[in-house]
């Protein structure tokens, strides 16, 4: 694949020239905990490893782990109460678990790793988060393996999709907040949450995923209070404190003070694709989602992903926000042949998911091409080239 298309115009090449870090961290637990443990994990890398490969083999092992998962579960039946076939092997989830703390701790050192090579840029930052914004669907299908489908103590395939749209949206709140104010808040949830799957995975390894069917009340189980947990931080912490955070900023003029209708540019695309995979949910004759959910997520994953790396391109450059994602009008055509000719449905879907990906990694190689010989460095090699 030649990626020499050119994404980026010379307004957002002129932003990222003038481009600067700015981020809060308020979490303890990667204040206290976390931090700590990287710098001290820093001393031992190696100089000669670029940024951008470590940023790149973390993001890695959280696809490998998706990967196995879907080899001994690709249906998400396996953990589920009414499977007859051969569990899943204790020792995937002890993988997985490992695999997890690799790829987040790896996410960890990049940036460290940069400031300690004196390789820090915009490109770097751009490449973490790009790539973070593909893993929000990694993760979410990977939990879903150890509650399984078809079982009461569990949540069925559409119920998991909303949980997956709660993380979409959680982590494009904070780059919305970054395009109105000019600061990157980093939440809290994510620490948490990484650290929480560690030991979850590692847990399930060392007892088994019947473990989790248990019931905390009496109407709900343990995978039921879990899927209630995403959409308490969505809606009743990480909303309400993003547009606080836009309120203030605009208030204080601290940011970019940009108007409601500018400011709020960035939710169109992501409004109209959720809206989209939920109309295609409802209308679709074959229950397109109960057939293969693990592709129909997969597919999200890409479109959500394309549409939050063209978000942090405008954030971190400071040009306007693209109000429309071409995959979406893509996705509309889909819809359209899914619902009036329903034996198609399927073959849609894969079509889509297909797209979906290869443009997905077509468009995010082309901007990473394009930054690298803009700056006239190299993305996975230390030390850069010179001048």
């Amino acid at each position: 694949m030649v990626f020499d298309n050119l994404y980026l115009n010379k307004d957002h090449l002129d932003g990222f020239d003038n481009y600067k870090y700015n981020a809060i961290d308020t979490n303890p637990l990667g204040t206290y905990i976390m931090h700590p443990f990287w710098n001290a994990l820093i001393k031992v890398t190696p100089r000669w490893i670029a940024p951008n490969l470590l940023t790149f083999v973390g993001f890695l092992f959280t696809v490998g782990a998706s990967l196995l998962l879907a080899y001994y579960d690709y249906g998400f039946y396996v953990s589920g109460m009414y499977y007859k076939g051969d569990p899943i092997p204790r020792w995937v989830f002890g993988v997985v678990s490992l695999f997890i703390f690799i790829s987040y701790s790896l996410d960890g050192l990049d940036g460290k790793q940069a400031r300690r090579t004196g390789t820090s840029g915009p490109l770097g930052e751009l490449f973490d988060h790009g790539l973070d914004s593909w893993t929000t669907v990694f993760i979410p299908t990977a939990l879903y393996s150890i509650f399984g489908r078809d079982d009461p103590n569990t949540i069925q395939p559409i119920r998991m999709y909303y949980i997956c749209i709660m993380v979409f949206i959680n982590f494009y709140l904070a780059h919305w907040e970054k395009y109105n104010t000019g600061v990157l808040y980093l939440p809290w949830s994510y620490d948490f949450s990484m650290v929480g799957l560690v030991f979850f995975f590692g847990l399930t390894a060392i007892f088994g995923p019947e473990k989790w069917k248990m019931s905390l009340t009496d109407n709900y189980s343990f995978g039921h209070v879990t899927e209630i947990t995403f959409y308490f931080t969505t809606f009743i912490t990480n909303i309400p404190v993003s547009i606080y955070n836009i309120y203030v900023s605009h208030r204080d003029k601290t940011g970019k003070n940009l108007s409601i209708l500018e400011g709020s540019r960035p939710l169109v695309p992501l409004t109209v694709f959720v809206s989209l995979c939920l109309i295609w949910v409802k209308m679709s004759p074959t229950n397109i989602l109960e057939r293969d959910p693990r592709i129909f997520f997969m597919m999200s994953g890409a479109i959500f992903s394309n549409i939050c790396c063209r978000l942090i391109v405008a954030q971190m450059s400071k040009t306007r926000c693209e109000a429309h994602n071409n995959l979406l009008s893509f996705m509309v055509v889909a819809i359209f042949f899914s619902v009036f000719l329903p034996p198609v449905e399927l073959l849609c879907m894969y079509m889509m998911a297909l797209i979906s990906i290869v443009t997905h990694i077509y468009y995010g190689g082309c901007v990473v091409k394009q930054m690298a010989d803009h700056f006239k460095i190299m993305c996975f090699k230390i030390p850069y080239k010179k001048h």
